[in-house]
């Protein structure tokens, strides 16, 4: 059993939730550098141990051992660099979920560059404004045929010539072959010193924001951000040393960080990469079979998918628990999934500015449709009108600023005024409303933007969501708010249908009556109206404000 776990924390176990919040604590050296102080030092002491697990939908297969992830960051730092890459400049990484994006984003690390990585679903539009708002120094990318015509148009649209490198075999003009150059280049890279070497307070990464009610915004951590996902991986996740964890996310998501990298490979478990061109249910479940995958999280809308299938054959028993964040969870979700895998499902809430800041923890009986306690990596509280409200009363989750903590952001990157509008009155705003029961459990209300007010009822979008959602019609759903000239606004409903049904007004009715008999009547959804597909952003949150756009024109 090897761990590195140790060396950041005081303490590693706990008797109680209690005394995790009280008593835990990072550890945090002077200048940590995650390429150099976890993935180097496990490949010196550890080479064979297991860091990361890669299959595709092609039958490939590759292992790499933290002595293979040394040897590949170095080779690719040593690449990198001799194209100029230096400390500080931003590179943008659509790898999809490449095994290449472990070599790079570890290379750049140890140079002091910052990855800003990104979907490989862009436009133009999008390429544009990231590379203008972050000033790109250089892009590595999936050889995918669109992709690359999209950076050409971007390119030419802004002017630039930017330092381009592509993966796979295919070969474009003026682009660098990945693979072929990091093979001419020494495997040992040399710690940079002096004003060339990293410090805690550097910028290690930043990632766009969701971008569910605007422009998306530059999220920058500092190098302590990996030690805070120890939260993350050991006492949410629960993974566990030399086992085998997967976190069903795309590298262009923060997801995937949080559960494919850092606090995984200090917890000293190996990291299952799954890298599909098109989602499907059976082919992720016979994968957790198959490489007997110990822990596993994955967004609702994925468990959503899974417990549609019939799942009756496959055997679970190497699965020990499993989690779920990125969306909030349907109470008809986690019972449907405990009748399949016999797990209780562990939801937890964060942002793209935090780590784990809710989460149903290790000794917790979870509360179905309860984000859980507060992580004591923050000192969070709701408030409202700059009071903290009392129990059962719903107030904006904010995080205390006057210590900056360990996992928090370190703002937007070069837009003060969207950082003062979060960050004030020593807090840190959220933009989620949620309230606290007496057991401490918190439940997610919704954002703020999409708090529905309703002949003065305040309604929350995942409430009704979640009645919904339990109408066995009803795949995925989305709850807005339509003005009214009597009620101010009424709820409506926006559904994608499962397979066996089809929309009629006889399946509206059934649908509003079912509502009304899951929550309180004043919520059902008044309007109803079925999609092929709900709007989403990149990272596949539902863009809640495009339906109120695109009703108002209406």
């Amino acid at each position: 059993m090897v761990s590195l776990l140790k060396n950041y924390v005081n303490r590693v176990d706990y008797d109680s939730y209690e005394d995790f919040k009280k008593n835990f604590r990072f550890k945090i050296p002077e200048n940590f550098n995650f390429g150099f102080d976890v993935v180097d030092k496990y490949g010196d002491e550890y080479p064979d141990k297991l860091a990361l697990l890669w299959v595709n939908d092609f039958n490939q297969e590759k292992r790499f051992t933290f002595s293979d992830m040394k040897k590949y960051s170095n080779k690719t730092a040593n690449f990198f660099k001799s194209l100029g890459i230096k400390k500080g400049d931003k590179i943008l990484l659509t790898l999809k979920n490449s095994y290449e994006f472990w070599f790079s984003i570890i290379a750049l690390h140890k140079i002091g560059a910052i990855p800003v990585p990104a979907t490989h679903m862009l436009k133009t539009k999008d390429i544009v404004y990231r590379i203008e708002k972050a000033n790109i120094k250089g892009i590595i990318s999936i050889d995918d045929d669109y992709l690359i015509n999209e950076y050409r148009k971007s390119e030419k649209e802004l002017n630039t010539n930017l330092i381009k490198i592509a993966i796979g075999n295919k070969s474009y003009l003026n682009w660098l072959n990945f693979t072929e150059n990091i093979e001419k280049f020494d495997d040992k890279f040399d710690r940079p010193t002096g004003a060339d070497g990293t410090s805690n307070d550097d910028i290690m990464i930043i990632y766009f924001s969701s971008g569910t009610s605007g422009h998306p915004k530059m999220v920058k951590h500092d190098f302590k951000y990996p030690i805070a996902h120890i939260i993350t991986s050991k006492y949410w996740h629960n993974a566990v040393e030399d086992g085998l964890h997967h976190t069903s996310a795309d590298t262009g998501w923060m997801k995937a960080v949080w559960g494919g990298l850092y606090g995984q490979w200090i917890v000293g478990t190996g990291v299952f990469i799954y890298d599909y061109d098109r989602f499907n249910p059976i082919n992720l479940i016979e994968k957790i079979e198959k490489y007997e995958i110990n822990t596993f999280c994955a967004p609702p809308t994925i468990y959503r998918f899974l417990i549609k299938e019939d799942l009756s054959k496959y055997d679970f028993s190497n699965l020990k628990y499993i989690t779920t964040a990125g969306e909030p969870l349907n109470p008809e979700v986690f019972n449907r999934v405990y009748d399949i895998f016999g797990l209780k499902l562990k939801e937890g809430f964060g942002q793209t500015e935090t780590v784990i800041s809710i989460a149903n923890f290790l000794w917790m009986e979870p509360k179905p449709g309860s984000m859980g306690k507060i992580s004591p990596a923050y000192q969070l509280e709701l408030l409202k009108d700059d009071h903290i409200v009392d129990i059962g009363d719903e107030g904006e989750l904010s995080i205390k600023t006057n210590n900056v903590q360990t996992g928090l952001f370190c703002g937007y990157h070069k837009d003060r005024k969207k950082t003062n509008e979060v960050w004030y009155d020593g807090f840190y705003h959220s933009g989620d409303t949620a309230w606290k029961d007496e057991d401490g459990y918190l439940w997610f209300v919704g954002r703020n933007d999409d708090i529905i007010k309703s002949s003065g009822y305040r309604i929350g979008p995942f409430e009704v969501e979640s009645a919904l959602i339990s109408h066995p019609a009803v795949l995925e759903c989305a709850i807005t708010g339509v003005p009214d000239d009597i009620r101010g606004q009424i709820v409506k409903a926006t559904i994608v249908l499962t397979k066996n049904y089809n929309s009629s007004e006889e399946l509206k009715k059934e649908i509003q009556n079912h509502v009304k008999n899951i929550t309180a009547p004043y919520k059902y959804p008044r309007l109803l109206e079925f999609v092929d597909e709900l709007p989403k952003t990149i990272s596949g949150k539902i863009r809640r404000v495009q339906i109120r756009e695109e009703d108002s024109k209406k």
